[in-house]
This record gives structure tokens, sequence and C-alpha cells, in this order.
């Protein structure tokens, strides 16, 4: 399992799973497990690897 997700990407990624886990404490009744969707891109930005750049061949890491 190769890295696949550069910098940028992992700081979007890191981003993007604030702003969904955010939504737990702004978002009402059965809505708020919309929220979790926020593991997604957390675990993705923290192993450096996504499956589905991998499925379709991107990488936006440099290589070593």
């Amino acid at each position: 399992m190769n890295a696949n997700i550069g910098t940028v990407d992992k700081a979007i990624r890191l981003i993007l799973a604030a702003v969904f886990f955010s939504l737990f404490f702004f978002l009402q009744g059965d809505l708020k497990w919309i929220a979790l969707i926020g593991i997604v891109p957390l675990v993705t930005a923290l192993v450096n690897w996504c499956p589905l750049y991998a499925i379709f061949g991107v990488k936006t890491c440099k290589m070593r």
C-alpha cells in the first residue's frame, strides 16, 4: 500500500473531515449521523492512501 495522497490533498481532507464532524453540532435529529461521513476523509488522510485513487491510478504525492 503505497502513499497516493499529497500534502495539499491531505490538508483538504482534514479540513473536510472537520467540517463534516462539526455538522454533528448543527444538525438535529437523525440528520446528525451525516457527520459520520467525516470518518472517510479523516482515515484516508491519516494513512496517506485513498482506495479510489488506487483504482483510477491517481497520485497527488511527489514521487520518491
